[in-house]
C-alpha cells in the first residue's frame, strides 16, 4: 500500500493553503515577546500553537460577521459587524471595549483627515492672493 492512499497524507497543496491563512509567525512572535519580560524564550511549538489559535480566531469572528452582511445584503465587512459578531459569539468582555476603540480610532482619523484638508486648503493660493502680489520673483 502506497503513502497516495492514506486519507491521512498531507499534500503541499493543503500544506500551502494551511500556511496561506495563518497569520505570519514572525508577527505572533513579536506580538508574544511585547507581553514577556525582555530575557524570556518562546518555542518554536508555543508561536505555532498561538498562530493557529490567533488565526482561527480571526476566522471564526470574521465568519459570523461575513454571514451577518450577506443577510444584509452588504458585501464589506466592517468594524461594526466585527464588533457585533464578537458579542454575538458570547465576547461581550472584548466587544465593548473594541467598540470604545472602535469610535475612538473613527474620531481621531476624522480630526486627521479634516487637519489634512485644512492644510492643504491653506496652502493653495487664493485667486485673491495671486492677484495682490504686485512683484514676482524671477526664475
Amino acid at each position: 500500500m502506497d503513502d497516495s492512499s492514506n486519507k491521512f497524507t498531507i499534500s503541499e497543496d493543503d500544506t500551502a493553503n494551511q500556511q496561506e491563512r495563518l497569520l505570519p509567525i514572525a508577527n505572533v512572535g513579536r506580538i508574544m515577546k511585547q507581553i514577556l519580560p525582555q530575557n524570556a524564550k518562546i518555542s518554536k511549538e508555543a508561536k505555532e500553537t498561538m498562530q493557529e489559535c490567533a488565526s482561527e480566531f480571526i476566522s471564526f469572528v470574521t465568519g459570523e460577521a461575513s454571514e451577518k452582511c450577506k443577510k444584509e445584503r452588504r458585501k464589506t465587512v466592517n468594524g461594526d459587524d466585527v464588533c457585533w459578531s464578537m458579542g454575538t459569539l458570547g465576547f461581550d468582555d472584548y466587544a465593548q471595549p473594541l467598540k470604545r476603540y472602535l469610535d475612538r480610532y473613527r474620531e481621531v482619523e476624522g480630526e486627521r483627515s479634516s487637519t489634512s484638508q485644512r492644510n492643504e486648503d491653506e496652502a493653495r493660493p487664493s485667486s485673491s492672493a495671486a492677484e495682490f502680489n504686485p512683484s514676482p520673483k524671477p526664475f
